[in-house]
């Protein structure tokens, strides 16, 4: 079996020992697909923290299931592990500061990125964004350790929907989706 090297255009190299893609060419590769923005949120008190990400979807609809990937490193990680909760907090374009504060892009760790926006807390204890397009509230159902990043399963325990534009990410960019 060949595996075939990331290149420009289409041309196909083969070479089965030497050539794997690199993280930077996948990378590079994923910022091609724009996906829709959400703040992972958990912790209670000073031990709040949270994320910007792409990678929240849900995993299924019976049971109602979410899954999210964090890496291992980032902050998050111990106190999802920790609390065995987090919140799904879906993005309005209005809200793309609450996500630049979220991606650590202006050096806010912890409880410091929930400044400038209205939280409260849902049936599992993690912080929900009041005025979200969706917040979705999880229990941790099974945390599984892959690589640099973790994946999170959790049961769904509470929805909370709203209104507006989606907040969308694509090629390193905050933008809006323009119907065709």
């Amino acid at each position: 079996m060949s595996i075939a090297r990331a290149v420009t255009g289409f041309e196909k190299v083969t070479d089965d020992a030497a050539f794997a893609a690199s993280a930077a060419e996948v990378k590079a590769a994923m910022r091609n697909m724009a996906g829709g923005i959400s703040v992972i949120t958990a912790g209670e008190g000073d031990e709040r923290t949270g994320a910007t990400v792409t990678s929240a979807t849900a995993l299924s609809m019976d049971p109602p299931t979410m899954i999210v990937n964090i890496n291992r490193n980032s902050s998050s990680w111990p106190i999802i592990s920790r609390y065995r909760h987090f919140c799904v907090n879906i993005l309005s374009a209005e809200q793309h500061l609450v996500a630049r504060r979220f991606s650590g892009a202006d050096g806010l760790k912890g409880p410091h990125r929930y400044q400038g926006a209205s939280w409260t807390t849902l049936a599992s204890g993690a912080p929900a964004l009041k005025d979200a397009l969706a917040v979705i509230d999880c229990e941790v159902e099974e945390l599984i350790e892959r690589y640099s990043h973790g994946i999170i399963l959790g049961r769904v325990v509470s929805v909370v929907t709203g209104g507006g534009e989606p907040l969308t990410y694509a090629n390193g960019k905050y933008g809006t989706f323009t119907e065709l």
